[in-house]
């Protein structure tokens, strides 16, 4: 069985998100798992200058213009590269410029993605194949639409990792991407008058995923649907939706392997991890004292991920002894928030805006409680991290949180559960709530290094995710 993941970024060579991580991992997951799986991604810079060896397969000319179609390998998985200088050759963001404007291209650019997609399905690389088109969040939805113009050559599956972000453009670009105007109507990619490449995925894949189980329930409900909830409702009920947990790359995030901490340690040598949280207070400029607890937020600044709440709640999170520390950016008003509250409680709270990879790593090495109070979350990777890394998550229960986090209850605590904190209603005083819960667990130091070993033992593995993908594979095939 051959599959090709169809997607806009690949860790570690080019990341906005998690939807990096997981196409970073999961292929090589599978094929580790004897799937023969390969990656299609536009040429961006970053992707182009990592994979150097890679050869010319394929030349053709398109809507788009004339494209090129390389091929080479990154860390043992075959990259795909579709070369359209107009198009793909730009610095920065794959979506946007310096400015944070979307590109006003981004409906050609995407949808040439989709077409390549499609024509690898029909043979433009003579010497593979896939059978199963895997296409990832809106940038790829276009995908599905194309198979499905052209006889459906291969099974689809569509990958939801937001379904907030949908890639709506305008009706007039019909023509221009070569779809027929037949698919524009609401049984097809129309929602609203405009083009939805995130709705092309869910309409016409043959199967639809969602990055865990919950969020594959909660996008059928209006709260979370963002008007696609009945459309996902009716896949539901056909058995078309599912939810598959996204997993965490132990070559990347091993508390045990991780150079990029002060000092290494597993499940048995937890004391070793004090060194981390020492050297994480020294480099944010807090208070050296292995007493208080540290909670850290490494973030995208934004209501969706719930940081309003944290702002609101930190008085009284300080009040209790504890300190912050604070990686992300985003929402100008929410940064200037938490600079503010550096600024007024030195050595309590700690900021860096912006995001680094390795001095995340030091966060997650450091910190004692890692903050995810997400309005709504499809999977989430940063609790999953901290739980490997023996920091508990404290998270809101919804979607990927509520199946990876277990609540440090007194039922779950005496059934040898417990891994993290978790509050229901997305409000500063019930966050508040579970944060005076860490505390008392904190005042019980054995019971918490308890529950960081059951947090560390959790198998939150690609494989697991692989051979899930696999079986659902094998059923459309």
């Amino acid at each position: 069985m051959q599959v090709l993941h169809v997607c806009s970024e690949l860790f570690p060579l080019l990341k906005t998100g998690g939807l990096a991580d997981v196409v970073g991992a999961l292929p090589a997951a599978q094929i580790a798992d004897g799937t023969d799986t390969r990656v299609l991604i536009p040429a961006f810079p970053a992707v182009r200058k990592g994979i150097a060896d890679a050869k010319v397969v394929a030349e053709l000319q398109t809507f788009a213009g004339f494209v090129r179609l390389h091929f080479g390998y990154f860390n043992g998985v075959g990259i795909y590269m579709i070369e359209s200088t107009g198009l793909y050759d730009r610095p920065g963001s794959p979506y946007h410029d310096e400015n944070q404007f979307a590109y006003t291209d981004n409906y050609l650019r995407f949808a040439l993605l989709g077409w390549i997609g499609c024509e690898m399905a029909c043979g433009l690389d003579s010497h593979w194949r896939p059978d199963i088109v895997h296409a990832h969040d809106w940038h790829a939805g276009l995908t599905c639409a194309y198979l499905e113009a052209r006889g459906r050559p291969a099974k689809s599956v569509f990958t939801v990792h937001n379904l907030a972000y949908q890639g709506l453009f305008y009706a007039q670009h019909m023509d221009e991407i070569q779809l027929p105007w037949s698919f524009f109507n609401m049984h097809g990619l129309e929602f609203h008058g405009q083009i939805s490449y995130l709705k092309a995925g869910l309409f016409y894949a043959d199967h639809v995923t969602a990055v865990s189980p919950t969020y594959a329930h909660e996008i059928t409900l209006p709260e979370f649907g963002n008007g696609m909830e009945a459309l996902l409702a009716q896949r539901l009920q056909e058995g078309r939706l599912s939810g598959i947990l996204n997993g965490v790359d132990p070559e990347i995030w091993d508390p045990a392997q991780d150079l990029l901490l002060s000092a290494r340690y597993n499940r048995d040598t937890l004391d070793a991890k004090a060194e981390n949280k020492r050297q994480l207070q020294i480099a944010m400029g807090l208070k050296v004292d292995d007493k208080a607890p540290v909670f850290a937020v490494v973030s995208r600044l934004t209501r969706q991920k719930g940081l309003d709440l944290v702002l609101e709640a930190l008085p009284g999170l300080l009040a209790q002894g504890g300190q912050l520390v604070l990686l992300g950016a985003g929402d100008a008003e929410l940064q200037q928030g938490f600079l503010a509250a550096a600024a007024e409680h030195p050595g309590q709270v700690g900021v860096q805006i912006g995001y680094h990879e390795a001095f995340s790593h030091r966060i997650m090495g450091g910190a004692d409680v890692i903050m995810v109070p997400s309005r709504f979350e499809p999977c989430g990777l940063t609790q999953l991290y901290a739980l490997k890394y023996g920091t508990l998550p404290l998270v809101r229960r919804t979607g990927g949180l509520a199946d990876t986090v277990n609540d440090s209850s007194l039922e779950n605590l005496a059934d040898g559960i417990a891994s993290g904190f978790c509050f229901e209603d997305s409000n500063a005083w019930s966050l508040l709530r579970a944060i005076r819960r860490a505390f008392v667990l904190w005042s019980r130091p054995s019971l918490w290094r308890y529950v960081q070993r059951q947090a560390m033992g959790m198998d939150f593995s690609w494989q697991v995710a692989a051979q899930s993908y696999r079986e659902l594979y094998q059923r459309l095939m």
